[in-house]
């Protein structure tokens, strides 16, 4: 008799995980995404570990897309957020054969024309076998890869992952910005260690 029980637990404890998995696609398992450094184009290196129980952003970027003008909106964005703890990352990527040469002009690329001053990572690589450790990490626990320049990814307070954007979303889009607002309207959570 014991067994019987034990067998119908099972059968619901799975179903229940399957129906999750369908209901709540970005959640990520084990507390989210772990803290990550990206080496800074400015030096030194950003660490993800600063957004404690705050929400940050990572963006994939390119200064010669079609998409670069959402700089001046990125840039916009982390000034509306900045002071409420909101982080962000800007991650350039020649992925998809649209970055400049070097880091060197890259920075000057996007100081000179969008008055950047966001936390920006060297160039990088976003997807496949090379991509950074985060953006692996996002992929294994979400499917989501960037499929073109300017995929955007928000990461909540305790490290989950809220949702993704493609390159069509504004980085100052009513969903996007509702998404960041309600996540710095929870209780400050700190990560696991």
């Amino acid at each position: 008799m014991n067994n019987i029980y034990k067998s119908a637990f099972k059968r619901a404890a799975l179903t229940l995980g399957i129906f999750a998995s369908y209901v709540s696609p970005n959640t990520v398992a084990a507390g989210g995404v772990e803290y990550y450094k990206f080496p800074s184009i400015y030096g030194g290196t950003i660490d993800t570990k600063q957004w404690q129980g705050k929400p940050y952003l990572v963006v994939n970027t390119a200064s010669q897309c079609a998409f670069t003008k959402q700089y001046a909106s990125l840039q916009e964005l982390y000034d509306k957020y900045r002071e409420a703890g909101f982080g962000m990352v800007a991650v350039p990527s020649d992925d998809f054969n649209q970055e400049l040469d070097s880091d060197a002009e890259v920075k000057n690329f996007c100081e000179l024309n969008y008055d950047i001053d966001m936390p920006m990572s060297e160039t990088l690589s976003v997807r496949g076998q090379e991509a950074h450790p985060f953006f692996k990490a996002v992929k294994a626990q979400s499917g989501f890869a960037p499929t073109w320049n300017f995929n955007k990814i928000l990461i909540g307070g305790n490290g989950e992952i809220i949702d993704t954007w493609g390159s069509l979303t504004s980085p100052l889009s009513t969903k996007l910005t509702r998404a960041i607002d309600d996540e710095l309207s929870k209780p400050q959570e700190i990560w696991p260690q």
